[in-house]
């Protein structure tokens, strides 16, 4: 496996004002369990729903309001962008909140995507190791910062390469857990992912939403230390 190199700069060229359009509406009503038990339960999130609330009454709809309408004891450990989908995991109750938090912070927790990028990756697999830190004056965008920024990798493994629209799906595992750290480090090897309105170079009409998807979550079962792996097929 072999890293992924960049040219060394302080940070990203500045890019253009965001589109704040949302890439997808997400699906009314409840939301598809994957998985429940007396100390975790998992969520398909569909693009385009927010993981928690956001500022103002218009962003209060959000995966944690609609599971624990179903799930009054749920608590949130950790989150998927607004225009991602896939597995969300939540905990049932405080104490299963902080094991899991801790899990999550000591990596113990695999986190697997796919996604479909620009162009055609020439490595079959790779790393890409590039810190990231927060773009203040473009909100909330991150950026590349080999001076200030946080160490963050990504490992990715091609799955097919497309001719007809000269796209690459990509399996990902970030190993770190930085904010858009996926769509920000493949921006940095050239090959943003398809349908990202706040990264993407160039517009994609035929396509409406982000192609990222959490596909597979791994980890050990906090209360019966069984390995747990929880599943969600791409639906792109």
């Amino acid at each position: 496996m072999h890293h992924v190199t960049v040219p060394h700069h302080p940070s990203l060229p500045a890019l253009p004002a965001p589109d704040t359009t949302p890439t997808q509406v997400a699906s009314p009503g409840p939301l598809r369990v994957v998985h429940a038990d007396d100390a975790l339960l998992a969520i398909d999130k569909p693009a385009g729903l927010l993981s928690v609330p956001g500022r103002g009454a218009d962003k209060a709809d959000c995966a944690v309001a609609r599971v624990q309408a179903q799930f009054p004891d749920a608590h949130t450990v950790h989150r998927l962008d607004m225009a991602t989908s896939g597995l969300l995991l939540f905990a049932r109750g405080g104490a299963m909140q902080r094991a899991l938090s801790v899990m999550f912070e000591a990596r113990e927790v695999v986190k697997h995507y796919e996604a479909v990028v620009d162009g055609w990756v020439a490595q079959d697999a790779g790393e890409i190791d590039l810190p990231l830190l927060a773009d203040w004056p473009q909100r909330p965008r991150q950026k590349v910062d080999h001076v200030q920024g946080k160490p963050s990798l990504t490992r990715f493994r091609v799955l097919r390469r497309d001719p007809a629209t000269h796209s690459t799906r990509l399996a990902l595992q970030p190993l770190t857990g930085r904010t858009h750290q996926l769509r920000v480090h493949l921006l940095a090897i050239g090959h943003p992912i398809v349908g990202d309105a706040l990264y993407a170079t160039h517009d994609e009409p035929t396509v409406t939403r982000l192609m990222l998807h959490a596909t597979r979550l791994e980890l050990q079962h906090p209360v019966t230390s069984q390995a747990l792996t929880l599943v969600s097929a791409a639906p792109f």
